[in-house]
């Protein structure tokens, strides 16, 4: 039987909390800012993890109360009710062993995904928009919210890239493996031939972070502002201010921009939380040099670079990914969003790598 007591701590974790709570309502809280960042960074992690424990446990309790009623149910009423929360429970506890893989602070954070077509043409550019769609469906399912950043069109079809915004708890912790290039091989709507193409595209992922994961940007000397007219639809949609922003951090190369908002104030705070995110990133790789070279790889979003993924939708039909070596032979379901097995699979695999 399911016992928090001794896989998660929970009565540790609710003790914490309380500790916590009760040094934040005290007088000079905030006069070490360093010390309390750390506080409530803790305190965020630990309520992410409390009340799904908790959920466990009362089912727990439940499941034992239902064996009892079994043993004297004649009917088997008892029995198949017992089966169907055993099956429950065991995926809620999945989802909680899952959740204790992602210790880094950044991992129960909101994401930022980037999508940048590659090596392929016109079909690359398509290549882009699907894997867009493919997380912002992923993102639905999964009962996450989206907005949308930044986009790009491209001159035939698809999209030369765009960014999106994916909120939620642990959003970032469970998408940090998708970071890479993607590979896609078809027979190319796009060539009257009928040719099979392979294409490609990039993405990468990095964290909304928090007021309390403090990132020292010297605004006025660092980083270099640029505005913008936004692109639209054409016509009366077209944008006729320059509302979009781009920053660049001069030392660093990084570069961000939005333009979803009509307001070039709110685009300009949605663009400066973004590069707080990315220059975070960069300071977490360089204490992981596995990472750092992966991202160092997606310099080359073609043939040569290192593809995390292949989506064969020719002559076969299969979505391997080259770490794990899980592999589904439903493209059109992980194209739908049906990332989720790949996604745990990344995780285990991650603590033996």
């Amino acid at each position: 039987m399911f016992s928090s007591e001794t896989l998660f701590d929970l009565a540790g974790k609710q003790t914490r909390s309380q500790e916590i709570n009760e040094l934040m309502g005290a007088p000079g809280f905030w006069d070490d800012q360093e010390k309390a960042q750390a506080l409530v960074g803790e305190l965020r992690r630990i309520t992410l993890t409390i009340k799904p424990l908790t959920e466990l446990e009362e089912s727990s309790e439940e499941m034992e109360v239902l064996m009892e009623f079994s043993e004297e149910d004649d009917s088997g009423e008892s029995t198949t009710e017992l089966e169907s929360l055993a099956k429950q429970l065991e995926k809620r506890l999945e989802a909680m062993e899952l959740k204790a893989m992602m210790s880094r602070p950044e991992d129960g954070c909101n994401a930022y995904v980037s999508i940048q077509a590659g090596e392929g043409g016109t079909d690359a550019s398509d290549w882009a928009a699907m894997l867009l769609r493919m997380y912002q469906r992923w993102s639905e399912d999964n009962g996450y919210s989206t907005e949308l950043i930044d986009i790009s069109a491209a001159e035939e079809a698809g999209i030369r890239s765009a960014t999106i915004a994916i909120r939620g708890d642990y959003v970032y912790g469970y998408l940090k493996g998708e970071v890479g290039n993607h590979r896609l091989i078809r027979i190319s709507p796009f060539d009257s031939a009928g040719r099979r193409q392979t294409s490609f595209a990039a993405i990468d992922i990095v964290p909304e972070i928090e007021d309390d994961l403090d990132i020292d940007i010297n605004w006025d000397k660092d980083v270099r502002e640029d505005t913008y007219r936004a692109s639209g639809a054409g016509g009366q949609h077209v944008n006729k201010t320059s509302s979009a922003i781009r920053l660049t951090h001069e030392s660093t190369g990084v570069v961000v921009q939005c333009q979803n908002d009509r307001s070039q104030h709110k685009n300009r705070a949605t663009a400066r939380k973004m590069l707080q995110a990315k220059l975070y990133q960069i300071e977490q790789e360089k204490r992981d040099s596995e990472l750092a070279a992966k991202r160092g790889d997606k310099s080359r979003i073609g043939f040569g670079g290192e593809t995390i993924r292949s989506y064969v939708l020719h002559p076969q039909q299969q979505v391997k990914d080259h770490r794990t070596m899980h592999t589904s032979s439903n493209p059109t379901r992980v194209l739908d969003g049906d990332l989720n097995a790949f996604i745990e699979s990344y995780l285990r695999w991650s603590l033996t790598n």
